[in-house]
């Protein structure tokens, strides 16, 4: 039983980590704020990951960082995608932890917002390396550190994180009962 179980998770993960790949390049969705643009529901798969366990979610950051990196992505962009292990590490072993904190409207705001954070957080530092470093584009540059980076970045994460994480509840409640049942 425990093997077909693992196979179960392996594969939710595996079909994680390709609609998590898939959206960024295929999504008209795109929110651009120079020098900085959010895909709409590109952390879809990584906080439905979360909902499921620590490891999954470990997996489909691991995994989409890996496809970003083969996509072609710029390299910035992929080390933003692999920062993504912390906040889903942390989160899910949160959840795993506190399962009724999505039940409740209060809680879930203040989860979503405290991810949120940690989310941001981890790829304000991704970023600020590469804008210390003289690697990014000018348009980082021309606007500064603090609206680039830290507004942009930072307090634009934050949201894109808190509307992710609404999508994903929203998807995850239209499962059938059972449908990603890993237990």
């Amino acid at each position: 039983m425990k093997s077909r179980q693992r196979t179960r998770k392996i594969t939710i993960a595996a079909l994680l980590i390709a609609i998590g790949i898939l959206i960024p390049m295929i999504s008209p969705l795109k929110i651009i704020l120079e020098p900085a643009s959010f895909t709409l529901a590109s952390h879809v798969s990584t906080f439905i990951a979360m909902f499921i366990s620590p490891y999954v979610a470990i997996a489909v950051a691991i995994g989409t960082a890996f496809g970003f990196m083969l996509g072609g992505f710029p390299i910035v962009v992929t080390l933003r995608a692999a920062s993504h292990l912390i906040f889903s590490y942390f989160g899910a072993k949160y959840l795993a932890k506190h399962p009724s904190t999505l039940e409740n409207s209060k809680s879930k705001w203040l989860y979503s917002l405290l991810i949120g954070v940690l989310h941001a957080a981890c790829e304000v530092v991704v970023v600020s390396i590469f804008y210390f470093g003289g690697n990014l584009s000018t348009a980082y540059y021309d606007k500064g550190l603090l609206l680039s980076v830290m507004g942009l970045v930072g307090v634009g994460t934050v949201i894109h994180s808190m509307v992710d994480l609404e999508l994903a509840q929203i998807v995850w409640r239209a499962l059938p009962a059972g449908a990603i049942k890993t237990n």
